[in-house]
């Protein structure tokens, strides 16, 4: 059966290799045979020495002789699948027996082979154990991506604007090198980042993203390195960072601006060599990621503020990518209305002139929500002016706007669903109206026809005070 790397040239620059054995002359020319070949080797005359070099870096795969004085290659080989679960070992042996060969394969070796052989057949060896601990880990990756992963939407565009993104796009893509998205709230950051990394090399890798903004730093270090199992109340387990998971793909760092001082230096540090150690771990791991980075801020202001580290802001912004605001977008308004109407609906002339008219504070995120909230209003999937909200209809005026989370009460909304958001403002301006509905549809920016759709919907009796409805 195929083990999934066969359509992948070996690189023996990619493998850490850890040569154990008492044997000076063996291990010299195995060293330098294999240190010829590519490979990047170290040795240790011993298990204690082989246990130090662990500690301080991650392996690949460790070749290890059996029998050794004190500590033996089994020993090691137990060891190591506490430090470093995922690392192949190989154990080698003078005087095999079947016991031995059995027992080094239940301790979880991955071969185990005779002396005297051929350096070749254990470089044969070597290559499939690195790949299937490569295997291992894009299985770990694969999971990891499907566990976060989320419905992909598509840039959509035809405006100048949006056609010299693409062209950006296209260029930047296939380069390995740091991308820094800017632009405002809203604007789609995460599908470019999501564009560049499917225009690359490393398209058929994750791409794994994090926003700063919706961590602590202590957890937004966690979830960049990974932690070890004790590191901190709540570690129960040992966790691989979001860096181990991209290895090989990308990682995209959303609102970057935002990430604590302490935490920009041990990125930089990531950046500038692909090493890193987990919370709680003296072993050093390295990574081949590359990383695409976003913001709402002028970096290069805050870098002159001294909010943002220089050496970063550079290190990031190899290359910069603007992207326009909805609202200089001229032409891709229907085009986007279209797309999140969805087939089936329709929007009414002098409505959709409307959406065009609109500033778009909010970006295409507020444009999304608006038209989610005119799908819940319409009747027969057919948009009017009659479901637009009044700050859409009136940009100028200081009535409420409808459905808009940043005017809603957190007591009325607690649940955050769409759902639970709209009928908390309807609550919210019957109660400050005292149950008027033609003054409230005014304030809503509706219909008295689909203020009483509202009332229905959410089995609220207009006659009755809508303080005593619940709300959920």
């Amino acid at each position: 059966m195929s083990n999934g790397s066969s359509n992948r040239t070996f690189d023996p620059s990619q493998v850490g290799l850890l040569f154990v054995d008492d044997d000076h002359d063996f291990r010299g020319i195995a060293s330098q045979w294999f240190t010829r070949r590519g490979f990047h080797v170290q040795e240790a005359p011993g298990v204690n020495d082989a246990l130090r070099l662990l500690q301080d870096r991650q392996f690949d795969v460790v070749v290890s002789d059996m029998a050794m004085p004190g500590l033996t290659g089994l020993d090691l080989l137990q060891r190591i699948k506490e430090l470093s679960p995922d690392c192949e070992v190989l154990l080698l042996t003078g005087e095999a027996t079947v016991e031995t060969a059995v027992q080094a394969m239940k301790f979880g070796a991955y071969d185990f082979l005779s002396k005297p052989f051929p350096l070749p057949e254990l470089e044969a060896l070597i290559q499939k154990a690195y790949e299937r601990r490569q295997l291992n880990k894009e299985n770990t990756q694969l999971k990891a991506v499907l566990e976060r992963s989320q419905p992909k939407l598509r840039m959509i565009g035809e405006s100048p604007a949006m056609q010299e993104v693409f062209k950006l796009i296209t260029k930047a893509g296939p380069s390995d090198q740091s991308i820094l998205i800017q632009g405002e709230s809203g604007t789609g950051k995460e599908l470019v980042a999501r564009a560049l990394h499917e225009h690359s090399s490393r398209a058929g890798r994750p791409l794994i993203s994090i926003n700063c903004t919706a961590l602590t730093e202590t957890l937004l270090e966690s979830e960049l390195f990974g932690h070890e199992k004790g590191a901190f109340t709540g570690a129960v387990a040992a966790k691989p960072g979001l860096f181990e998971l991209a290895d090989g793909g990308t990682l995209f760092i959303d609102e970057i601006g935002e990430m604590p001082g302490v935490m920009q230096a041990k990125l930089l540090r990531v950046l500038q060599d692909g090493s890193m150690r987990r919370v709680g771990s003296l072993q050093e791991r390295r990574v081949n990621v590359r990383v695409i980075t976003a913001t709402n801020r002028d970096l290069a202001a805050e870098v002159a503020a001294h909010r943002f580290r220089e050496d970063l802001f550079y290190r990031i912004n190899v290359m910069s990518l603007d992207l326009p605001p909805l609202r200089v977008r001229h032409g891709d308004i229907k085009l986007l209305v279209d797309h999140f109407l969805g087939t089936g609906w329709q929007i009414a002339p002098d409505a959709l002139h409307v959406l065009e008219a609109y500033n778009w504070p909010g970006n295409i995120r507020q444009l999304i929500n608006v038209i989610e909230r005119a799908k819940i209003l319409a009747d027969d999937q057919f948009i009017t002016t009659d479901e637009l909200p009044a700050v859409v209809l009136h940009p100028t005026s200081n009535s409420g706007a409808a459905v808009s989370a940043t005017t809603i009460p957190t007591a009325l909304a607690d649940d955050g669903t769409l759902a639970s958001i709209e009928k908390a403002r309807v609550v919210e301006v019957m109660q400050k109206q005292k149950g008027n509905k033609s003054r409230a549809a005014q304030v809503l920016g509706i219909s008295r026809r689909s203020l009483y759709r509202l009332l229905e919907k959410y089995n609220m009796d207009g006659n009755n005070s809508p303080a005593e409805q619940p709300v959920s």
